[in-house]
C-alpha cells in the first residue's frame, strides 16, 4: 500500500462473518488497486475479527480498527471515515460484491469530470448464493447540471443506491454525518447531491445482497431501524413520531446549509413542500425502494465472471 492512497474504502462491520470474506476478495480484487481499506468492527461478537486478523496479515492494504463496544450502524459509518485518508472516498457494506471494474470504472469517471462529485454504477440484487435476482434501471437526475433537478429527483423519483459510491472526501466533510432518524440515508444523499452532480457508470458492477439478516429485514420496524442505526434511538425521548419529523426537517437543513443561490434555495423549498404535500394524501406510502428492473436477460449475468475472488474461495 502507497503511503498515502488515493482512495479510501471504509468498511463498518458488525457480525458479518457469514459473508465478510466473500466481500473482501471482492475488494481486494479490483482492478484498481490504489486503495487503502479501512475495517471499524463494532466490536462483533463472533468470527468476524479472526477473518479480518487473517486477511490484514496477508494484504498491507487493510487497516483493522475494533470499537470496545457497539456504537450502532451510523456512529460507525461517520467514524470509519475519520479513519481514512484518500482524496476520494468510498464506504463498503461486508455482505455486498463488487465487480472487478466498479473501482476504476468509478476513478475514471470522477478524473474524466471535475464537476462530478459521486460515481456510481448499475446495481442489481443478489441473494445469500450470489445469485442475481432483480437488476435495477438508474433513472434519477443526479447528473443535472441544475442543483434543485437534482433534489426534485431524489424526492419523487425511486431507486438510487449513490451512499455506496465513490466520492470526492473533500466535499463529504462539508455535510452533516450520517443521522439515525428514519430513512437518514436519503437526506445525507440528497444533501451531497446539492453540492454538485453524480454519474452513473452504465455497466452492472456492484450487487446489494438481500439476506433475512440484512440491517432492514433483521429491523423491520421504523423504531428498530433507528436503533440499530444508533442505540441512544432506543430511549423514551425517541418516539416514532420524532424519528419521523427529524427525516422531513433534514432536508430543511441540508437545503440550508448546502452551497446555493438564492434562487435555488428557493427552488429547494418549494420541491420539499410539494413532496410533503403529496406525501400527505390519503394512500400515499414511502417512496418505493423496489425500482422497476431493466432487461429481464439480464438475469442470467453470472456474478463469478464479474466479481474477484469468488472462484479462489469456492474452490
Amino acid at each position: 500500500m502507497t503511503a498515502h492512497p488515493r482512495l479510501s474504502i471504509g468498511l463498518p462491520v458488525y457480525n458479518g462473518e457469514e459473508y465478510l470474506a466473500e466481500s473482501l476478495d471482492a475488494l481486494l480484487g479490483q482492478t484498481y488497486e490504489d486503495f487503502e481499506l479501512v475495517i471499524t468492527d463494532n466490536a462483533s461478537t463472533d468470527k468476524t475479527r479472526d477473518i479480518c486478523h487473517e486477511y490484514a496479515a496477508k494484504d498491507s492494504r487493510i487497516r483493522y480498527i475494533r470499537l470496545l463496544r457497539n456504537i450502532g450502524a451510523a456512529p460507525n459509518h461517520n467514524y470509519v471515515f475519520t479513519q481514512c485518508r484518500g482524496e476520494l472516498f468510498k464506504w463498503a457494506s461486508h455482505d455486498d460484491l463488487y465487480a472487478r471494474d466498479l473501482l476504476r470504472r468509478c476513478v475514471e469517471a470522477l478524473d474524466e469530470r471535475p464537476d462530478v462529485i459521486l460515481a456510481h454504477a448499475d446495481q442489481a440484487v443478489i441473494d445469500g448464493d450470489g445469485k442475481v435476482t432483480v437488476p435495477y434501471e438508474y433513472t434519477l437526475a443526479t447528473d443535472s447540471p441544475r442543483a434543485p433537478e437534482r433534489f426534485r429527483s431524489m424526492l419523487f423519483e425511486p431507486g438510487g443506491d449513490d451512499f455506496y459510491g465513490v466520492m470526492r472526501a473533500d466535499v463529504l466533510r462539508r455535510v452533516r454525518p450520517h443521522d439515525s432518524y428514519h430513512h437518514a440515508d436519503r437526506t445525507f444523499v440528497a444533501e451531497i447531491a446539492l453540492h454538485g452532480p453524480f454519474h452513473q457508470v452504465p455497466e452492472l458492477l456492484y450487487f446489494r445482497r438481500d439476506h433475512p439478516t440484512r440491517a432492514e429485514r433483521a429491523n423491520p420496524s421504523v423504531r428498530s431501524r433507528c436503533v440499530n442505526l444508533d442505540p441512544r434511538r432506543a430511549g423514551r425521548l425517541h418516539p416514532t413520531p420524532r424519528l419521523l419529523a427529524e427525516y422531513v426537517l433534514g432536508f430543511v437543513e441540508a437545503i440550508r446549509r448546502a452551497p446555493l443561490s438564492a434562487a435555488d434555495r428557493r427552488a429547494c423549498y418549494r420541491h420539499l413542500a410539494a413532496w410533503m404535500t403529496s406525501r400527505a394524501r390519503p394512500g400515499a406510502g414511502e417512496r418505493v425502494e423496489d425500482r422497476a428492473p431493466i432487461d429481464p436477460d439480464l438475469l442470467t449475468v453470472s456474478v463469478d465472471d464479474l466479481v474477484a475472488g469468488r472462484e479462489k474461495r469456492q474452490a
